[in-house]
């Protein structure tokens, strides 16, 4: 019989707890293991917060999105979705109407 530990339900957390949650380990020399557990957080949520920190301070690896440059992408993928919905809609208006006229 195997035991499964129920799945952590996804959190959300705000720009600013993720900043100092990255400042007590870069700049109060906590341990990241001790923050993660003080914090009830992932260590890999942490783990991920300060690979995003680094290049979000442009020490991260080439090719790496910051973080405004994933808005950036997330916000643009928004209007791209946007204006295919609204052309589509146009193609069949424009479809519509012509076979209405002849």
């Amino acid at each position: 019989m195997s035991t499964t530990m129920p799945r952590r339900e996804r959190r959300k957390y705000t720009p600013e707890f993720k900043a100092r949650t990255v400042k007590m380990v870069l700049e109060e020399g906590k341990s990241r293991a001790q923050v993660a557990k003080d914090l009830d957080l992932t260590r890999s949520a942490l783990e991920a917060w300060m690979r995003q920190s680094r290049t979000d301070a442009g020490q991260g690896p080439s090719g790496a999105l910051t973080t405004g440059e994933k808005e950036e992408l997330a916000q643009l993928r928004r209007e791209v979705r946007q204006l295919r919905m609204e052309r589509e809609i146009l193609k069949n208006a424009a479809a519509f109407f012509a076979k209405e006229s002849t």
